[in-house]
């Protein structure tokens, strides 16, 4: 009796489980997955238009821990920050580029992504990096919840840092004089570059103290320098040297620059600089 009451409860447990088995499967035969994919915000429109149709270049602006280095203190910015830096950055560096190098030049030689993080990345050494370019393919811009398009000290200190990491992607697709820049000052490189002052680095033929990092950056904030700044900004930084030898290695410096622009892409880099000059105005007066 005791053998039949639980060969009895055993046959009902299994029949229950398979009307349970059979509900759940009834329920699964519709997709539980949505439809489509959720609608673009707004904002995500205005990138679409603005960025990645024209120029195929995506912006992430929310967090993707992919996408930023893990072991900083970094977070996405204000997202009513990031339509007012994008129109930053398109107006003075795309349209300045696309004005100079056809519709079509950055979209060939472009950074594929710009992620947009909102805070400062500092380094252990006390410095700040304000960008990064990795392999070509992406741009990373820091401190982006700071940035006054009101401000033009702000605004240029913020441009300046995608008008270098642009340099660097132009740079890695078609190369410059490395050894004939390098000749100009070629004992004043350091990886302590930040133990100088500006006005130091300026006195020993360096455009800023970071252009002491290395050949590479030098190239990188004088193009950058010179794009970001007017060209009477540009004139008083120059007239502020006292050592006329530092003078003139910085015009010398100059004028690879100008030329490497003119053979390697036939753009005009006193227009291109003209430019960008006019477009800062735009913004900052807009």
């Amino acid at each position: 009796m005791k053998t039949k009451n639980n060969l009895f409860k055993i046959v009902t447990i299994l029949l229950i489980s398979v009307m349970i088995s059979c509900s759940s499967d009834d329920k699964l035969t519709s997709s539980q997955l949505p439809d489509s994919n959720p609608e673009n915000s707004a904002l995500d429109n205005w990138i679409d238009t603005n960025y990645v149709n024209p120029y195929n270049i995506a912006v992430y602006y929310s967090w993707n821990q992919n996408k930023v280095d893990n072991n900083r203190f970094l977070f996405p910015p204000f997202q009513n920050k990031v339509q007012p830096v994008l129109e930053i950055v398109k107006t003075i560096w795309l349209d300045s580029y696309t004005e100079l190098g056809g519709p079509d030049f950055v979209k060939k030689i472009a950074p594929r992504e710009i992620v947009l993080v909102g805070g400062i990345n500092l380094n252990t050494t006390g410095t700040v990096t304000l960008g990064l370019a990795e392999a070509g393919q992406r741009i990373t811009l820091f401190e982006t919840d700071n940035v006054n398009k009101k401000d033009r000290e702000n605004v240029q200190r913020f441009i300046a840092t995608i008008q270098h990491e642009y340099i660097h992607i132009l740079n890695q697709t078609k190369p410059f004089n490395e050894q004939a820049f390098e000749k100009i000052t070629p004992a004043g490189y350091t990886t302590n570059w930040y133990a100088t002052p500006i006005e130091q680095a300026r006195e020993e033929g360096f455009i800023t103290d970071y252009a002491r990092a290395s050949v590479i950056e030098d190239f990188a904030e004088m193009a950058s320098i010179m794009l970001t700044y007017s060209k009477d900004e540009y004139q008083n930084i120059l007239d502020s040297i006292v050592s006329d030898k530092a003078y003139f290695d910085i015009k010398a410096k100059e004028a690879l620059v100008v030329s490497y622009f003119k053979q390697a892409f036939n753009i005009d880099f006193y227009a291109l600089r003209d430019a960008a000059e006019r477009n800062t105005d735009k913004v900052v007066n807009d």
